[in-house]
């Protein structure tokens, strides 16, 4: 066995017996999560879509039932969560009830863009703006459970850590897909990145006013290099080589625009709004990393899903009872879209603790939980 393989499966087995016996003080009194798939924990499960993960074999490596979410185990938030120091999983808004919505809700949904039509071919999802409004409720809710002392729960919130990651599905149901959405008849993809970046600078500053004030944005990872795009990309004149593997060029290309004005977006919010830390985790640095340097992450599979079906196991997610592939540590992609929870680790890793300005900044989210 590689020697990296070893690394991972010692990390594995550890996050698991943490997360089932830490009893560590968080690091934070409150953890708030939006965002789509890549981190749904169960929102979608009772509403009607196709972007839902409530059955085997998603959750087939986690410890209890099938819990809506989209990998084989934990997702990043929740390697995130642990790191932080919280015992338990942050809970699903769609399942949280009462004085636990004190130490955070994740609102994340499957399917969900920036724009409020992003996601429809899919069914019912919460798009980003409605996952602000659930987590204005919620800041209702804790006014209430604070007695109405809104200097206890401003102090509250502002120590907390708020991760949102959203803009995947605004490019891959939405704008590269032409047969539904005319997005790409109108814009640019210059011009679709600046609206986009519009958006989402509304609804952060919504969460600002909400209280908002540690907060750890994550960019669009290389989807023209997932499983799904390997598989339908067959024009290879506008595609580059990486690993073996042909990435779709057209699409990474649109999403470095998004990133980069992302990037000068968190920079604008610390410069102009009063005791606000954002920091940007370079999920597309982090990604090409993990793929140039694949075995000593663990991985030996990275152009394929561990579950799916076509070429790659891309072009379906992974159907209802499917067997998946049994060596799951060494896939970085668990089905045609979605990472493995071994890969989630290494993502939640880099995120948390590393020194990189590659793969973070300003700083990590450990030195963020301390500022």
């Amino acid at each position: 066995m590689e020697e990296g393989k070893k690394v991972m499966l010692v990390i594995l087995a550890l996050l698991r017996v943490t997360m089932a016996w830490s009893v560590v003080q968080p690091q934070v009194p409150c953890f708030f999560i939006f965002g789509d798939s890549l981190v749904d924990n169960g929102n979608n499960n009772n509403i009607l879509t196709l972007a839902r993960a409530n059955y085997r074999p998603y959750g087939i490596d986690f410890p209890r039932a099938a819990p809506g979410r989209f990998t084989n185990g934990h997702t990043m938030v929740d390697i995130l969560a642990q790191l932080l120091g919280f015992r338990d999983l942050i809970p699903p808004h769609a399942a949280a009830h009462g004085a636990e919505v004190l130490r955070g809700l994740n609102f994340a949904s499957g399917a969900a863009g920036l724009r409020e039509e992003t996601g429809n071919n899919l069914g019912q999802h919460y798009p980003f703006y409605e996952q602000v409004e659930h987590f204005r409720n919620t800041v209702q809710l804790m006014r209430r459970i604070f007695r109405g002392n809104t200097t206890r729960l401003s102090d509250h919130l502002s120590k907390c850590i708020y991760f949102v990651g959203m803009g995947s599905n605004d490019y891959l149901n939405n704008y590269f897909m032409p047969d539904m959405y005319t997005t790409s008849y109108q814009y640019s993809p210059r011009t679709y990145a600046i609206l986009l970046l519009q958006d989402y600078s509304r609804q952060l500053t919504d969460m600002y006013d909400l209280g908002a004030r540690k907060v750890a944005i994550s960019g669009i990872g290389q989807i023209g290099c997932i499983p799904y795009e390997l598989a339908r990309n067959n024009n290879r004149s506008n595609n580059k080589k990486t690993k073996g593997t042909v990435c779709n060029d057209k699409i990474n290309k649109a999403i470095n625009m998004f990133n980069t004005g992302l990037v000068q977006m968190v920079n604008r919010f610390n410069s102009e709004l009063p005791d606000v830390k954002f920091i940007y985790i370079n999920t597309y640095e982090s990604s090409k990393d993990i793929v140039a340097n694949a075995p000593s992450y663990g991985f030996s599979v990275i152009d394929k899903g561990c579950c799916g079906v076509g070429r790659n196991n891309g072009q379906i997610t992974c159907l209802p009872l499917q067997t998946p592939c049994e060596d799951r540590s060494s896939y970085l992609f668990w089905d045609a879209f979605h990472p493995t929870e071994a890969a989630n680790i290494v993502y939640a890793n880099k995120a948390y603790n590393s020194t990189s300005q590659s793969d973070v900044s300003p700083m990590n989210i450990q030195q963020l939980a301390m500022a």
